[in-house]
């Protein structure tokens, strides 16, 4: 059964400038992209870094298809990062920095809306986070709100930017719109029991039943192993017994989501529908670790996950690798090259321009990320690539090799080449090379909101961060 939704304003937009809307035959790409929260670097079987995380059909996904060793995300924050994802832009440029800049503009384009002229119906499940939050100061001040309420939250949520239904949550209350039966019903709050991953994939399983003949959007967005941190007994190995506590629930949390990817992936085997669904699975920034404190679950929301960044450098809120380089699986059985490893640049950038050109549209030059298709059926990387970041006061680049790193006025160049760790700060040695990436930089963020490198100084997080992992005393 599908159901009529009203127009979003974007396509109507392009409807009325005489954009053609088609309908897709069956058979079109489906697109499933799938975003763990705060999950670190080293929390995947196939990466070998780590012996105790069991993620059997994420290393399936990944043995069938690709695993990018080099995948970045926009921001080491949920919500700005989540922006960039689904926009295709950077978010700095309408103004997203950190999570008090929300919520995400409506005039914004997601990939939901991108994708109504090719026929697609969408879903979102599972967390959101781009509505309004008690950290919105200036949304807050400017429409006078002082606690917020559901009524607040609505309006910005993923109906909002195109999505046709949702079940959007990231506990047991959810805002939805469709049962799990998969069939429709009147927008409103639900509660479950049970725990919140299965809960997740319960509901992604059924949209795609329910929509199995195509072409669909799954946005699926698991709420881990993001605090409040659960252990689900059922996904609990013996051999953790030995482990922190916050370990182990983020590692039975994390064979959740792999329990929950593997359904996925099998039910779209049994409706012969893999060879044309498209996979993306992504964290939307690295591993809190708070000096990996095991303090007791039912405290400490938002100390460590629990999850690890290894062998990467610092974590969540850092521009350090451990806290935006992330997980990355491309797969796309038939279409990809199965067991393929790629270390060029990845963006989650590139999430919606590669959906875009999977779905048949034509590429748009608004769009920042760059179509992976091509580049991982092919030897090669993007031409001349360079990923850039702004958060807080630091702000970064990394072209091939190199990384520029810059907090407040102190500047860092690390040749990740042979140095992921960012132990060796090159700046004095190199001066020619940090000098072409600080300007590269700079151009880049000059044209961002607000503009330029940050001039305000390093807050008390940066300040503890910065002097653990660089040794650098920061004014």
């Amino acid at each position: 059964m599908r159901t009529s939704s009203l127009l979003s304003h974007s396509w109507l937009l392009m409807a009325l400038a005489g954009a053609p809307v088609v309908t897709r035959a069956e058979g079109a790409t489906n697109i499933v992209v799938i975003v763990t929260d705060e999950h670190g670097y080293a929390d995947l079987g196939v990466q070998g870094i780590v012996r105790d995380v069991r993620t059997p059909h994420l290393d399936r996904l990944a043995r069938e298809g690709v695993l990018c060793t080099n995948g970045y995300v926009t921001a080491p924050q949920c919500s700005p990062s989540r922006a960039a994802l689904l926009t295709g832009r950077y978010q700095q440029r309408i103004g997203m920095n950190s999570i008090a800049d929300m919520p995400l503009p409506l005039e914004t384009i997601s990939l939901a809306e991108r994708l109504k002229p090719a026929g697609y119906t969408s879903a979102t499940i599972g967390k959101w986070h781009l509505e309004p939050t008690p950290a919105s100061e200036r949304w807050l001040r400017q429409n006078n709100v002082g606690l917020l309420a559901p009524d607040h939250l609505v309006p910005y949520f993923p109906a909002a930017h195109g999505f046709d239904f949702h079940y959007t949550s990231e506990l047991n209350g959810y805002f939805v719109n469709y049962e799990m039966t998969g069939i429709a019903r009147d927008p409103g709050w639900v509660t479950h029991e049970g725990f919140r991953v299965d809960l997740q994939t319960e509901a992604a399983l059924a949209f795609i039943k329910e929509h199995r003949g195509g072409p669909f959007l799954a946005y699926v967005n698991y709420m881990a192993p993001h605090t409040p941190l659960e252990i689900p007994l059922k996904y609990l190995q013996p051999e953790w017994e030995s482990l922190p506590t916050r370990r182990q629930a983020a590692l039975a949390m994390i064979s959740a989501v792999d329990d929950g990817v593997g359904r996925l992936v099998k039910l779209l085997e049994e409706l012969k529908i893999q060879e044309d669904t498209l996979i993306f699975f992504i964290s939307d920034n690295g591993a809190p670790l708070h000096g990996q404190k095991d303090s007791p679950l039912d405290t400490d929301h938002g100390g460590w996950d629990g999850s690890l960044n290894a062998p990467l450098l610092g974590e969540k809120g850092m521009l350090a690798e451990g806290g935006i380089r992330v997980p990355f699986i491309v797969n796309w059985k038939g279409k990809l090259p199965a067991g393929k490893k790629y270390d060029g640049l990845v963006s989650s950038l590139d999430i919606v321009a590669t959906s875009n050109s999977a779905a048949g549209l034509a590429p748009d030059p608004d769009l920042e990320g760059v179509d992976l298709l091509p580049l991982l059926t092919e030897e090669r990387e993007a031409s001349s690539r360079i990923l850039f970041w702004r958060f807080w006061t630091q702000t970064a680049a990394r072209e091939g090799n190199w990384k520029y790193l810059r907090v407040a006025d102190r500047e860092f160049l690390f040749d990740l080449s042979d140095d992921n760790g960012e132990t060796t700060n090159l700046a004095v040695r190199q001066p020619d090379k940090l000098a072409k990436l600080r300007e590269k930089t700079r151009v880049w963020a000059d044209e961002l909101q607000p503009s330029g490198f940050p001039t305000n100084k390093p807050n008390s997080q940066e300040i503890v961060w910065f002097r653990q992992y660089y040794g650098e005393i920061l004014d």
